[in-house]
């Protein structure tokens, strides 16, 4: 990621924090969590992606490979892919206006490409 000049014609996607408060059971707030998230509702398919695709097992061909396993006592491991989408690859070159709070002051009117 870094700090470029906005191209011309090009859509650049806006950005917005989320933030939640966590409460304990006497609803004091124990934690506060904040997530920056891109507002990609506004990019069209066919102008700015070509495709959305994540890659999600069925229910279904995950109880058959269980059952199938089970059937003939082999071993099964799991394991977290939570960061997957976050460090692949990206296909087009994606731009993102500067978070709100975190706007350099020396490039203001610059973007991020991603």
């Amino acid at each position: 990621m870094e700090l470029v000049n906005r191209p011309l014609c090009t859509n650049v996607i806006n950005l917005k924090w989320l933030w939640k408060n966590k409460r304990d059971e006497e609803n004091t707030v124990i934690r506060n969590k904040s997530r920056l998230v891109a507002k990609g509702y506004a990019q069209k398919e066919g102008v700015n992606f070509e495709e959305s695709f994540a890659p999600v097992a069925r229910l279904e061909a995950v109880r058959l490979f269980i059952a199938y396993a089970a059937h003939k006592s082999f071993t099964v491991y799991q394991m977290d892919v939570k960061t997957a989408f976050l460090y692949g690859p990206l296909k087009e070159e994606v731009y993102v206006n500067q978070p709100n709070g975190f706007v350099d002051p020396y490039h203001p009117d610059k973007v991020y490409r991603l």
